[in-house]
């Protein structure tokens, strides 16, 4: 498996196990209409993986390694009373569980999230989130 693949799946892993503020329902990687989600599968997260800039980091030869920086987009949806704070709940709970292990498991170098853009109401009476988390990570030529 790739070394991006590796990191997709430990995203998903470390979404599915956030409990703190809020526990998160429903995360895939696979696109879903969100219309016809239950009430208990909300918060769910879409984990899309997105642009990348690559790089040599050492020189010569078909083993030589290489720099890799990719984004992934978080496509995430809220349902509550009150959506603001079911966003604002929702991205600090993101923020702590990808703190947690910034490496993803080993296969980075470091994790951040870069932006986060809210909704603005209009999928109202969902709340929606696109959180970009950037994730620096080191392959080999030819192992992806």
């Amino acid at each position: 498996m790739s070394v991006r693949e590796n990191i997709a799946n430990n995203l998903v892993a470390t979404l599915q196990a956030t409990t703190a503020p809020v526990g998160v329902k429903y995360v895939t990687r696979e696109p879903f209409d969100f219309d016809k989600l239950s009430s208990a599968q909300f918060p769910a997260i879409l984990v899309r993986s997105a642009d990348e800039d690559r790089e040599d980091s050492t020189l010569g030869g078909s083993v030589s390694k290489r720099m890799a920086t990719i984004n992934y987009e978080f496509i995430c949806y809220v349902k509550g009373a009150i959506i603001d704070s079911a966003r604002n709940n929702l991205i600090e709970a993101i923020e702590e569980a990808l703190d947690v292990d910034r490496l993803r498991g080993g296969y980075a170098l470091d994790t951040q999230i870069t932006s986060i853009e809210i909704d603005e109401g209009s999928i109202d009476p969902i709340g929606g989130v696109i959180i970009t988390v950037r994730v620096l990570y080191q392959y080999t030529r030819g192992t992806t």
